[in-house]
């Protein structure tokens, strides 16, 4: 990927613009899908638009995942809290505003922050913790009053 990136940006930026693009649409998407179909319609139906993307991934890209009895059960986890957690968006969609739904499931990377200082050790400047503070804090606001 650092052969497309510019050199005035660093190699992690533009799949990092790519996921943010991607999980933008990933929370803008539901909404409209979930005016035709229940949300267990369609999180079976995400289920399979991911098997497809992770079959073309085998098959144009010639991928041979890895064997580690550490790494499979996580990255099976990490699958189905993914899954989980659009199934949790999916209903919550349904009834609730795009809007704020989307808003909010998106300081979840505040929860990935204090696992990852709890247990990995990961250093959090004082400036990365007040933007958590400051996340939190626009939770409330954008939830009050509702």
């Amino acid at each position: 990927m650092s052969s497309v990136t510019p050199s005035f940006l660093p190699s992690w930026m533009l799949p990092t613009l790519g996921a943010m693009l991607c999980w933008g649409l990933w929370g803008f998407i539901p909404k409209l899908t979930t005016q035709y179909l229940s949300p267990k319609s369609a999180i079976l139906y995400e289920v399979l638009g991911a098997v497809l993307f992770a079959s073309l991934l085998v098959i144009l890209f010639q991928v041979r995942p890895q064997v580690h009895p550490i790494g499979i059960p996580l990255a099976l986890s990490t699958g189905m809290l993914g899954f989980l957690g659009a199934f949790c968006f999916l209903n919550a969609v349904t009834s609730g505003p795009v809007t704020l739904v989307a808003t909010i499931s998106a300081l979840y990377p505040i929860v990935s922050v204090l696992l990852a200082v709890t247990f990995l050790r990961e250093p959090l400047s004082l400036r990365q913790g007040i933007g958590i503070a400051l996340g939190l804090v626009a939770m409330l606001l954008i939830t009050t009053g509702e």
